[in-house]
């Protein structure tokens, strides 16, 4: 009995641990990769849109539908008392075929509409998966940027807090006059502030990610990935050109002016005739007097013209060729906000990363301005203002750089939905020979994950489209090359 407890106690407490380590397996720790396809199997949104294609298949049905066979049946059964004495008793029953033979391409071309409807269910599926990615990698960055900027707030919070207890202590000496240690406490009270409204924002940006995935709020995350820089070498025009061809929604607008000019088609039907062919068998049956049956087939075709329906058969074309000129505009109007769009990512993705390398020595030497700032006012060869600029400074350095990592990341995302990448799909795909000149050039050489573009000149040199480097750029790079001179030669 005793061994028989203590096994039982040995499995419960396995099972507890195995529950245990179950819920610690249950917190999400999740890539970028990892994030979106959570979001593409899970979120709402997207299955919504996947509806659509169902739609279009029972669209497509039910237009075929009309162009072919139609079976119907009947029957019937009857009494009839005549002077309330004898009852008659009579049936019938019918069943009947039509098949439509010409319709004046009215079904054809409604056909035809509901198959292009059944690419455009697929198109527009596909690019919502796009937009959906887009959407993940921001928010999975938006997290990743407002928690060090929490850390940054923190560490901004911490300075000023050892500055104030400085300020008390050398006041308590009276070597600092009081006035100093009330901007102090003042200083902390704002960056205080400024801590809470980052760690808020941190929050909202979590819940957003969740939501995007379908997680409980209350799961644990854990973002195992960070900005990793990697270079974008097609060329802008480039991207404009493969968007226009590989835009999904500019090609499913292409396809809704097919299918307005097949409209027209379909209301100019109705200034033509239409022809059916008829068949069918019925039968009369009687049940009293004499039990007798009549039985009957019949053949034809019937021809219908509707020579006037005053103007409405004109009415609908003139709509139906309205409609097509509006979906006609739209094709050019969405063309020109295709190529603004990618213009507009493209232009914000290089100014990105102009600044990731212009800010990419500025943490340090506002570190070092802010030390030494700090220990000339503590030696009495400085003054209160002096510590204040430094820490704003030194603050807005490193805010800077993280802004524009994130900001290139999130950037770089939107070239790549704005041109219509497939999920996946390499952007070397835009420009092979741009891709094929950056291979040239810079070789094989994988891209550093910390840094990079602040260890290595020609990584620098590729943030533009051409050889013309702005001079900001020449000299950080430049900068950076020689530091990278210096850790060489010392080791």
């Amino acid at each position: 009995m005793k061994k028989t407890g203590r096994f039982r106690k040995a499995a419960a407490l396995a099972a507890v641990m195995l529950l245990c380590g179950a819920a610690t397996a249950s917190a999400a720790d999740l890539t970028i990769q990892e994030a979106v396809d959570m979001a593409l199997e899970q979120n709402i949104s997207l299955k919504i849109k996947e509806k659509g294609e169902d739609t279009a298949k029972a669209n497509l049905k039910s237009a075929r539908g009309t162009n072919s066979f139609s079976v119907s049946a009947g029957a019937s059964l009857t009494d009839t008392k005549t002077n309330d004495v004898e009852t008659i008793r009579n049936g019938s029953t019918s069943l009947s075929v039509s098949l439509p033979l010409y319709s004046g391409g009215k079904n054809q071309a409604n056909i035809k509409s509901a198959e292009i409807g059944m690419d455009v269910a697929r198109l527009q599926t596909l690019r919502e998966r796009e937009d959906l990615r887009l959407k993940v990698i921001k928010a999975y960055y938006d997290v990743l940027e407002s928690k060090r900027v929490v850390e940054i707030d923190q560490e901004s919070v911490d300075r000023y807090k050892a500055h104030l207890t400085n300020m008390e202590q050398l006041y308590s000496a009276g070597s600092k006059a009081r006035l100093d240690v009330l901007r102090s406490s003042v200083e902390l009270t704002n960056a205080r502030q400024t801590l809470i409204k980052a760690k808020n924002t941190y929050e909202v940006n979590v819940v957003t990610l969740k939501n995007l995935l379908r997680m409980d709020q209350s799961e644990p995350l854990n973002l195992t990935e960070d900005f990793r820089f990697t270079p974008f070498f097609p060329k802008m025009d480039a991207c404009v050109s493969y968007a226009f061809a590989n835009r999904k929604d500019l090609i499913v607008d292409t396809y809704k002016l097919k299918q307005q000019e097949l409209a027209v088609t379909v209301a100019q039907a109705g200034y033509l005739p239409t022809l059916t062919l008829n068949a069918g068998v019925s039968g009369d049956h009687r049940f009293t007097q004499g039990h007798g049956n009549d039985h009957s087939r019949t053949i034809g075709l019937r021809a219908s013209w509707n020579i006037f329906d005053s103007g409405l058969t004109e009415a609908a074309v003139d709509k139906a060729k309205t409609n097509y000129e509006i979906a006609e505009l739209q094709v050019k109007k969405d063309k020109e906000d295709i190529d603004l769009n990618v213009r507009q990512q493209y232009y914000n993705m290089r100014e990105a990363q102009r600044r990731l390398i212009a800010t990419q020595s500025a943490v340090k030497e506002a570190e070092e301005d802010y030390y030494i700032t700090n220990e000339k006012y503590r030696a009495g060869q400085g003054i209160m203002l002096d510590i204040l600029d430094a820490q704003v400074a030194l603050s807005t350095a490193q805010l800077n750089y993280i802004s524009a990592e994130y900001d290139y990341a999130r950037y770089k995302a939107a070239v790549e939905n704005a041109v219509g990448l497939d999920i996946g799909q390499s952007p070397n795909v835009i420009d092979p020979n741009a891709a094929a000149e950056a291979k040239k050039r810079f070789g094989d050489r994988p891209v550093p994950t910390d840094a990079p573009v602040s260890r290595d000149y020609l990584h620098a040199r590729s943030v533009v489209d051409d050889d013309r480097v702005p001079e900001e750029i020449e000299a950080a790079a430049a900068a950076a090359k020689a530091a990278n001179i210096h850790e060489r030669e010392a080791r």
